[in-house]
């Protein structure tokens, strides 16, 4: 988390480069999609790289991970690759502790006793790991998820991570609103489909993860904090759908970075509540990325190939003719 937050805070100070990521979708298939994120990361990280990660829900059904991703570091001095990473869970970590900061921020000192959690795959799990380290006194998880089974797995997950958590399923999304002021959602749905917050209690909490969840009305009709204004208002997330229909960006408030570095979240009003809504930034990835490299330089794991590049051109040996 703290290197996560150090990362929002150069990223915000002007330390980064970040261009748009880029989405590669496939003819006939809407829900599938490949997304290539570069980023150079300054600060005390001085990086640069790019994370592809695959995101296919599909692949649930047949037992396998719905995203895989891998993750390619280069010097900044040189421009050469210095690492190649399995990135799924760098992406599934970072974007946890994204959200337990924004949690962190927009809740308030006094740490909840119930959280809900709405769509129950690996990101909503990082969550819950990350939440139960923020905020040890928190005793009960509310869980909804399309798939009762899903549900059921994700709570015995749960209780394996956290023995004294109580883990209940909720039959509805209201139900899971209404039990608790932060609310996570983490789901696959690739338009809005939730048009009413009515259920939750005033001031609540949303931690908007999976971007795409609730119509642009409620967007509206909130306090929204973003990681980053530019890149959070693109490829048709509720918070791109809400600017097209008003024609601005106006209904947005502070950005997480400006949280971290001590403005005040607005205050929620009357029925108002406080919905974070995180593009997914490339310098996250490239934050932890450092972090793991280190890790396996310090533990003497992972594997050195010292022939990957090949020596300059000058030094290499013709052994090839050139056909005509």
């Amino acid at each position: 988390m703290a290197a996560i937050a150090e990362a929002y805070v150069a990223h915000h100070e002007g330390q980064s480069n970040l261009p748009n990521s880029s989405f590669l979708r496939f003819p006939g298939k809407k829900r599938e999609r490949i997304i290539a994120l570069p980023a150079y990361l300054g600060g005390g990280f001085q990086t640069a790289g790019i994370k592809w990660i695959a995101s296919f829900p599909e692949n649930v059904q047949q037992g396998i991970e719905r995203a895989s991703a891998a993750l390619l570091l280069n010097d900044v001095e040189t421009g050469h690759a210095t690492a190649l990473l399995e990135g799924s869970i760098i992406s599934a970590r970072r974007t946890a502790a994204s959200a337990a900061l924004a949690a962190q921020q927009l809740h308030g000192a006094d740490a909840p006793h119930s959280v809900s959690i709405i769509g129950c795959g690996l990101i909503s799990f990082e969550i819950v790991r990350f939440l139960t380290v923020l905020w040890p006194e928190l005793d009960t998880l509310v869980v909804r998820d399309l798939s009762p089974d899903r549900a059921a797995q994700f709570a015995e997950r749960v209780d394996a991570l956290q023995p004294g958590i109580t883990v209940r399923v909720a039959q509805s999304a209201e139900e899971a609103l209404a039990a608790s002021p932060v609310v996570s959602f983490a789901t696959t749905a690739v338009e809005p489909w939730l048009d009413s917050l009515d259920a939750l209690a005033p001031g609540s909490t949303v931690l908007h993860i999976s971007l795409r969840d609730l119509t642009p009305e409620l967007i509206l009709a909130n306090n929204n904090i973003v990681d980053d204004r530019e890149h959070v208002c693109r490829a048709q997330t509720s918070v791109h759908l809400a600017e097209q229909s008003v024609g601005h960006r106006d209904f947005i408030g502070r950005t997480l970075a400006e949280l971290l570095s001590g403005a005040a979240p607005e205050p929620t009003g009357a029925g108002r509540h406080h919905i974070f809504s995180p593009f997914g930034l490339g310098v996250l990835d490239l934050a932890l990325a450092t972090i793991v490299e280190s890790r396996a330089h310090e533990m003497g794991v992972g594997t050195r190939i010292p022939e990957f590049l090949p020596a300059p051109w000058t030094e290499r040996a013709e052994t090839h003719q050139v056909a005509m």
